[in-house]
């Protein structure tokens, strides 16, 4: 048996339309659709659902908990479109040894990092 692939995440919110519009803004995705109610959202490989749920706050109460890393060939025009989408910097963007890394919250207060890698950082393939 192959081991499993982790493929997505759910984000549950009490406003999935204003989250959703948010994400759709700030990172464009490659497809965006309805499925059952709920909103799902293609980056790269990696399908972001969003979900209305009722038993959770309107904020998240522990945003580092879990970072949404999108990684970009643009670190600064993924900045600019973050800032038009409308955000709050928890991090802004710097400079680490040649990546760029910046850190924003979104509507409901979850982080959102976007990382743009040196060619030194980026990961090997095995050969």
């Amino acid at each position: 048996m192959r081991p499993p692939a982790l493929e997505g995440m759910l984000l549950a919110s009490t406003d999935p339309d204003r989250l959703g519009a948010w994400y759709a803004a700030a990172f464009d995705p490659q497809d965006d659709v309805m499925v059952e109610g709920y909103r799902a959202m293609r980056f790269g490989r990696f399908d972001v659902l969003i979900d209305r749920r009722d038993d959770i706050g309107d904020t998240n109460p522990e945003p580092g908990r879990c970072i949404l890393n999108f990684a970009v060939t643009d670190a600064r025009a993924a900045v600019a479109a973050l800032e038009r989408a409308g955000t709050t910097w928890v991090a802004e963007l710097e400079d680490r040894d040649g990546s760029l890394f910046a850190t924003a919250t979104d509507p409901d207060g979850n982080y959102v990092q976007v990382i743009e890698l040196s060619p030194e950082h980026r990961p090997r393939s095995p050969s």
